[in-house]
């Protein structure tokens, strides 16, 4: 297997190269025990966002990760592709702008919050 900052710079590369929009990676070491690396992207429309969380999941399976899956497989606006580690959140805009996840998770958490 890959190790998880390669996977997560090579996903990230996909991701754009097949033309995913505001790829953003947030650290979530210290932060949740879920996973150390979250990547959040959006995708031009249900079908993109499709492609892309599948793209990633092969990729993801030809590198060594066992067990990874995509979450939200009914969902035409958000699909969420667990690798264990390494989460991919892909969004159509308007879903990612009511989220905020980006906010959420790049905010610092206080120590007690976090050894919930």
């Amino acid at each position: 297997m890959d190790s998880p900052a390669n996977l997560k710079k090579e996903i990230i590369n996909l991701l754009d190269s097949n033309k995913a929009l505001d790829i953003v990676s947030i650290d979530l070491e210290g932060k949740s025990s879920m996973a150390d690396q979250m990547i959040i992207a959006s995708g031009t429309s249900s079908r993109h966002i499709q492609a892309l969380s599948e793209q990633v999941l092969d990729y993801l399976k030809q590198n060594g990760v066992h067990n990874c899956k995509i979450e939200g497989k009914d969902s035409l606006d958000w699909k969420l592709v667990d690798g264990i580690d390494l989460i991919i959140h892909i969004f159509n805009p308007e879903k990612r702008k009511f989220y905020e996840l980006e906010k959420m998770w790049s905010e610092l958490i206080p120590k007690e919050k976090v050894i919930i």
